[in-house]
């Protein structure tokens, strides 16, 4: 059984591109960077055994890579969900990028491992 003993939020925009990837991409890193608990060494485990949800909300889930945002991790076991969420804001006619919306992606990230106990 997986047990959950990190939660992390992130936040990331992709200013003129209108980029789905590249803001869920910033936000997976937004959520790193608040964060520098090495739990695998806490708990005897290697980092190679970390079990990583990321879950990403954009207004097209569609548009993102996923492979994209696995490849941000190092290591650890990481799946992935996007769902309909985060931000779209539309940009001024005659403003640099004006073909596209401002885009704003949230995530949750949850690390945990497999801790089921053995008898022995």
């Amino acid at each position: 059984m997986v047990e959950t003993l990190l939660v992390e939020f992130g936040m990331g925009s992709s200013l003129r591109r209108g980029d789905y990837t590249q803001a869920a991409e910033r936000a997976v890193r937004d959520a790193l960077w608040h964060n520098s608990i090495n739990l695998a060494e806490l708990f005897g485990f290697e980092k190679t055994d970390m079990q990583i949800t990321l879950d990403v909300g954009v207004q097209k889930p569609d548009a993102v890579d996923i492979d994209v945002l696995k490849a941000v991790f190092p290591y650890g076991n990481v799946t992935v969900n996007v769902t309909k969420g985060g931000l779209d804001v539309p940009r001024p006619k005659g403003q640099e990028g004006a073909g596209y919306p401002t885009v704003m992606a949230n995530v949750a990230l949850r690390v945990g491992f497999n801790m089921e106990c053995t008898d022995g």
